[in-house]
């Protein structure tokens, strides 16, 4: 087994870096420009970095601001896609989740354990462990352990000790498997920050408004810097389209049908608080569409999702009050006691990118993904899962290089460790000596390295230079001020939604939706990235808005009218 490449100490995401990427992308031409900072954008981007080529990659929003974070924030083989007899993803997605947990991102991916009630003793019992056993099976397929332990049958007894707030009387035992989690939008921003450490020009903000063409060949974009509102080109020898649901969107721009399509579904999610219900597992359910998930959060649980077809904005996905009676009406049929529209402390909605296929049915669409050159200089690459992200970057960075002069190196990713990851056991096991260090609660620093890996040693030396930042978020005490200053100059946070709806997940764990933690958090970064009142005021009003647009919204009873009420809001960057 290759040891993962270990790397020297990093440069942040920060506004200096930004302004120098912008000058690069402006002045050079790359090798490879990516479009799309979502999962398969920034790993494009680090795909193409580690093989040595000149690379830049644009996001017209913020890192992960679309599909990737907000997605049911699971890493797993898709245990659901056995049933459609689909056993070459579920392979390929079940060695990925072993190199994520055990190799490229150990703290920000860990396993989570579910239980699968059966209902009937024997034929369902028989079939849904049979489906497990293959599960556990093709997960040692991909050359090393699957960095997780097999199924296991549990009685009625056994569930109900694991599961106590489950109702006695709906099942008749079950069975328990692995599968992992990580925070999604965490993961892509340490990403993104990862190919810019190894040489990316990467930026935020910036958005792709048309093709430069030579012929019939693509050699550029026109870009706008959304902060600046200066536009400027950008050229390169490939450019790969990774937009995800805006992939036909953008394709539009060159003039040319493309060779498919690609249909967004909706999923929501509600996040309530843990002690709602007591279980030791998360719990895997199905229902007469797809099936459900009940997962473990911190001091929360994750519901979802559900799974509709969407033609509104892409932007902004709306949850509607049907969307989320749905949910609750489906985890309830499980639960001794039924949670309420009060339980409900934080929603979210996303879409996913699917292939477009003969189904009317989005659950029916392709999980597969497509790579295709579809005009001389533009590769594009849509549809996947979130877990498979690594082989569609390295499938769409492979149709580039085939166009490109010279011998270039393969694809190298599977030995190459996200930031924070390269001594994280290390650091965890001197978790204690760390906290006696920084003089701050063990339990604070698990919290840190879970989010930052090695890393966390950063985030704690702001603390030590300045104790006051070791103090928790108003209404949100997962979260320490110091965290909201790394996020400005370390992890390219540009806005306050930035920090609370992604650097942190305090938009959808907080009671408020974040609103107490707002003004503190948008001081904090004004003080590190020069905002004078006004800009502050307006920061923290645009994110106050976007709470009452989405709260409103989750009242409307169908997508039409949520998505009206939502985009009532002014976006974070007026035009």
């Amino acid at each position: 087994m290759v040891k993962p490449r270990s790397i020297a100490p990093t440069a942040p995401l920060s506004a200096e870096q930004r302004a120098a990427a912008i000058a690069a992308l402006r002045e050079t031409e790359l090798d490879v420009l990516v479009i799309g900072g979502g999962i398969v954008g920034t790993g494009s981007a680090l795909d193409a970095a580690t093989r040595g080529l000149s690379v830049g990659m644009v996001e017209a929003r913020d890192w992960a601001s679309g599909t990737s974070s907000r997605s049911s924030k699971l890493v797993h083989g898709g245990i659901r896609y056995l049933e459609q007899l689909d056993f070459r993803l579920v392979r390929e997605a079940l060695k990925e989740r072993g190199l994520l947990l055990q190799r490229l991102a150990p703290h920000l991916v860990r396993p989570v354990r579910f239980l699968y009630p059966v209902t009937k003793p024997v034929f369902e019992r028989l079939y849904i462990g049979a489906g497990m056993l293959l599960y556990d099976l093709l997960s040692y397929t991909g050359g090393r352990p699957p960095g997780v332990p097999h199924h296991r049958h549990l009685t009625r007894t056994q569930m109900l000790r694991a599961a106590p707030s489950l109702r006695g009387d709906a099942f008749r035992g079950g069975l328990t498997y692995y599968d992992a989690q990580v925070d999604d939008a965490r993961y892509v921003s340490t990403l993104a920050r990862t190919a810019s450490h190894y040489g990316a020009h990467v930026a935020s903000r910036v958005r792709v408004e048309d093709f430069i063409k030579v012929g019939e060949r693509v050699v550029g974009v026109m870009a706008h810097d959304r902060e600046t509102g200066e536009r400027f080109e950008i050229r390169a020898k490939q450019v790969v389209n990774a937009t995800g649901v805006w992939t036909d969107d953008t394709q539009a721009m060159v003039g040319e049908r493309g060779q498919f399509k690609v249909r967004a579904s909706k999923g929501v999610h509600l996040v309530v608080p843990r002690d709602r219900f007591q279980s030791k597992l998360g719990l895997l359910l199905r229902t007469e569409k797809s099936v459900l998930f009940v997962i473990p959060w911190g001091r929360h649980w994750l519901i979802g999702t559900t799974d509709t077809d969407w033609d509104l904005d892409k932007a902004h996905p709306a949850a509607t009050a049907a969307d989320i009676d749905y949910l609750l009406e489906h985890v309830n049929k499980v639960l001794a006691v039924p949670l309420t529209r009060d339980d409900v402390e934080g929603v979210y909605a996303g879409l996913r990118p699917l292939l477009a296929g003969e189904s009317d049915l989005t659950s029916k669409l392709s999980r597969e993904h497509i790579v295709a050159h579809t005009v001389p200089g533009l590769v594009v690459v849509a549809g996947g899962k979130w877990t498979t992200y690594r082989i569609m970057a390295k499938d769409a960075v492979d149709a580039a290089v085939d166009a490109l002069d010279g011998k270039i190196s393969a694809s190298i990713t599977e030995d190459v460790a996200l930031l924070g990851a390269e001594g994280y056991k290390a650091a965890w096991n001197k978790r204690s000596a760390l906290a006696r260090t920084y003089g701050v609660h063990k339990s604070r620093v698990e919290h840190l390295l879970n989010r930052y890996g090695v890393l966390a040693t950063e985030v704690l030396d702001l603390v030590r230079e300045k104790p006051a930042l070791a103090e928790a978020l108003p209404g949100a005490d997962d979260y320490i001020a110091a965290e909201v200053i790394y996020a400005a100059t370390a992890e390219g946070a540009l806005h306050l939604d930035d920090v609370l709806a992604r650097r942190t997940r305090i938009s959808i764990e907080a009671w408020d939706r974040g609103v107490s933690a707002a003004p503190v958090a948008a001081k904090l970064m004004a003080d590190v990235l020069g905002w004078d009142a006004a800009r502050t005021t307006t920061e923290v009003e645009r994110y106050l808005q976007r709470v009452d647009a989405e709260l409103a919204s989750q009242l409307e009873p169908d997508d039409e009218s949520a998505d009206r009420v939502r985009l009532a809001a002014p976006d974070i960057v007026s035009e």
